[in-house]
């Protein structure tokens, strides 16, 4: 080993065991700007969440105030005393809160790359900082238990029973895709043809990238469904560690672990509650327990038909992409270092 490579893994290692320090910084950060944005959202009256044209929950913006100074109670007391068991238990149970405030920010995201405004630039604001917080606290109350000398790990794949999961996660999305392919090249589906899906679009407020798309025969969401499993994919295999040949001067490196697990952890923590709970609907709703709205389609049956094609896929990739995503994380955090690793 050269002197320069004993210099960077010792400057590695030395920002690897600070690393905790400034998170529980960054934490104490977020909570002061969260609690201020919740406070100028209470005093002002804007409505946290807002969905369609309802006003939002009362009180909410308090909560927000409230979970903010919480958060910054918690990373204060990390710096100053260290992470107690009790000071992760607290910081746990703020990650779960601001996870579930950050619920369904992938849908404002999705909208804001098909060129669609969001409901409320608040609430989005809202959700992106409450994800922002919920990766903080977790880090924070895992600070402490890091090794003290990381070692790179070698790409490797998941095993076998998550690859099974991602094969799942895929053929899950495979008749969703096909109904809005043949949607989008103007076939019927359950009672409804593509013209009227588009007419639908449009009245919904779709953007004209999303209409442009869809009058080529390619359906926005159903682009994004292969993108969704391009990334389950990349987590389970050993090529979504590395950068591929064609990205020039990235090529042969290795993928910062917080490029995929960002939109995995994202769509995960929206599609698996969100497709659990609806798949749980729709078999009240198939029993006669609960009553199908028709909504944009012909009848209820084609309204149940087509809920059951979308929950389910949803459903099915959700809880696949949570699984590969904590598997992921596993395989490409730091290794312990043995004695044979400082000779």
């Amino acid at each position: 080993m050269t002197g320069a490579e004993r210099t960077t893994k010792a400057l590695w290692s030395a920002w690897w065991q600070r690393w905790p320090r400034w998170v529980a910084w960054a934490t104490m950060l977020w909570g002061v700007l969260y609690a201020g944005f919740g406070l100028a959202c209470a005093l002002s009256g804007t409505p946290l969440p807002y969905h369609g044209g309802g006003s939002g929950i009362p009180g909410l913006g308090w909560a927000v105030v409230a979970l903010g100074a919480l958060g910054t109670s918690a990373g204060g007391a990390v710096v100053r005393y260290g992470p107690s068991p009790a000071l992760r238990v607290l910081l746990r149970v703020l990650c779960g809160l601001a996870g579930i405030t950050a619920f369904s920010l992938l849908m404002d995201v999705i909208t804001l790359m098909l060129g669609q405004g969001v409901d409320s630039r608040a609430s989005a604001a809202n959700k992106a900082l409450a994800a922002v917080g919920a990766v903080l606290l977790a880090a924070t109350a895992r600070s402490g238990r890091l090794p003290a000398g990381p070692a790179v790990r070698a790409p490797s794949a998941a095993p076998r029973r998550l690859r099974l999961a991602a094969w799942a996660g895929t053929l899950a999305f495979v008749p969703y895709a096909a109904m809005k392919l043949v949607w989008a090249s103007g076939g019927t589906f359950a009672g409804i043809t593509g013209e009227e899906m588009l007419a639908v679009s449009e009245r919904n407020g779709a953007s004209g990238i999303f209409l442009t798309l869809d009058s080529w025969g390619l359906d926005p969401t159903a682009l994004l469904a292969v993108l969704g499993v391009l990334l389950l994919w990349g987590l389970v295999r050993p090529w979504g560690q590395v950068f591929p040949r064609w990205t020039l001067f990235l090529r042969g490196r290795r993928v910062p672990r917080w490029l995929p697990l960002t939109p995995a952890l994202l769509g995960a923590a929206t599609l698996a509650p969100y497709g659990v709970l609806g798949v749980g609907y729709l078999a009240l709703a198939t029993a006669g327990v609960v009553t199908m709205r028709r909504g944009d389609f012909h009848s209820p049956g084609d309204a149940l038909l087509v809920g059951w094609i979308g929950m389910a896929a949803f459903a099915v990739y959700g809880v696949a992409l949570t699984v590969a995503a904590r598997a992921y994380w596993l395989r490409t955090g730091p290794a312990r270092r043995t004695s044979a690793d400082t000779e």
